[in-house]
């Protein structure tokens, strides 16, 4: 009579569940078992190993995710294919359309040279890792083949690598669009898990701006004291709206008798419908605030001068209901208002700056005159303090920094400004020293 421990490995008889391991007549060994599927089913699944506990270690993983309630994926097609339906299918009608824009360029730029001819189901986070790191060392003029495009050879054209490389917002943002992408397979059951979130890309240092300080701000207001727009560039240093913001303002908007606007909508110029109105780009943009004395006299000023435009105009003249337009009543196009404020820079003889650095030329100087962070906040629209916080940590720091010295000085006492004499008995008295 035989017993259990004389039966040879391959018939040895396992527990329900566990699944069957048996050597094929190739040489290979065969694990089979059933494991959850999407759709809360269950299906059979097969590995293969070289040896009998390879096979099985396979197997008893796939059964201990079932076990967990993670199914198996059900994914066929490549990396690559995923993303592209997702962005057609799926994030097309969430995202904006310039956001959209961006994400395929992303996807057809980056994510399907370097992932697009693996499998979606065996994506692992080292997959990812390595191909965000090639990445950040490769050439962008090499990798993208520009120098072949152009008329002159250039670079790596001629041997002379220009080390043109992605910057580390850029590889973040990337990263971010992978892990959305997955993210949707996860929820759709194609993958169990989103292997992209396991890999960790740094936080990026925030884009360097440089705000205009009290007096360069009211030099570019003088200067552009003449200009048709000059209640544009004043509203946009005292209340910090963003470009789309100030140009999708209508007089509907206005309330003169409270001296306030609401801001319900915001002017962009997309690649399928040109200049559009489109919503604010959060529900935390939608907002109302209030308006200065000083900007409601400029915009009184401004809707006689569109007044008289609109006569002058006559039958050329387009209504739309806009506050800042065109003399002829069209929308003003934001790269024509970017031109616009560039000569007027020059003009003042001031450094050149983005049109929105004076969104953060208003909330610097408003920190600069004590003004509490959740009200610049509200006033920028920022879906989270956090982001305010952020974003002008830099200017925070340096107002502490004055707050110590004062406190410093306070605390080194009366004597510390005291004249000393100068008879050369006694050391002048030590001040405090502000760190």
């Amino acid at each position: 009579m035989t017993t259990p421990r004389d039966t040879p490995a391959s018939r040895r008889v396992r527990a329900n569940g566990d699944g069957t391991v048996y050597q094929r007549k190739d040489g290979r060994w065969e694990a089979a078992g059933y494991v959850l599927a999407p759709g809360n089913t269950r299906r059979r699944v097969r590995v293969y190993g070289t040896t009998r506990k390879e096979a099985l270690a396979k197997l008893t993983e796939k059964i201990a995710n079932s076990n967990r309630g993670l199914p198996v994926p059900s994914a066929q097609g490549s990396v690559g294919a995923y993303p592209t339906y997702w962005l057609e299918n799926v994030a097309v009608h969430h995202l904006r359309e310039n956001t959209h824009t961006r994400y395929t360029a992303c996807v057809n730029r980056y994510l399907i040279p370097g992932l697009g001819k693996k499998k979606l189901a065996k994506l692992t986070a080292k997959d990812v890792r390595t191909w965000l790191n090639q990445l950040r060392t490769t050439c962008q003029c090499c990798a993208r083949d520009i120098d072949t495009s152009r008329p002159e050879p250039r670079c790596c054209a001629v041997g002379t690598c220009c080390s043109k490389r992605l910057s580390p917002l850029t590889l973040t943002y990337i990263h971010s669009v992978l892990k959305s992408a997955l993210e949707h397979a996860v929820r759709e059951e194609e993958i169990p898990r989103n292997v992209a979130r396991n890999v960790r890309t740094g936080t990026p240092r925030p884009r360097r701006f440089e705000p205009l300080t009290t007096d360069e701000a009211r030099r570019f207001l003088t200067t552009a004291q003449d200009h048709r727009l000059h209640a544009l560039f004043e509203l946009a240093l005292h209340t910090g709206l963003r470009k789309g913001e100030l140009l999708g303002l209508r007089w509907e908007d206005l309330d003169l008798g409270s001296s306030t606007a609401a801001i319900r909508r915001t002017l962009q110029r997309t690649s399928a419908g040109g200049l559009t109105t489109l919503p604010t780009k959060t529900r935390a943009s939608e907002r109302r605030i209030a308006l200065p004395a000083r900007c409601i006299q400029s915009l009184k000023r401004h809707h006689e001068q569109q007044q008289r435009e609109h006569e002058a105009a006559d039958t050329a003249w387009q209504p739309n209901g806009h506050i800042f337009t065109t003399t002829q009543g069209r929308p003003i196009d934001p790269t024509n208002l970017t031109r616009t404020f560039n000569t007027l820079l020059r003009t003042a003889c001031l450094h050149r700056i983005r049109f929105h650095d004076l969104r953060h030329s208003t909330a610097t100087l408003l920190l600069e005159q004590g003004v509490e962070l959740v009200v610049i906040k509200e006033l920028l629209g920022h879906a989270h303090i956090g982001v305010t916080a952020t974003v002008y940590a830099h200017v925070r720091l340096r107002l502490q920094r004055d707050a110590i010295n004062t406190l410093s000085t306070a605390l080194g006492g009366p004597e510390t400004t005291k004249t000393v004499s100068s008879d050369g008995d006694e050391p002048p008295p030590c001040t405090a020293l502000g760190r």
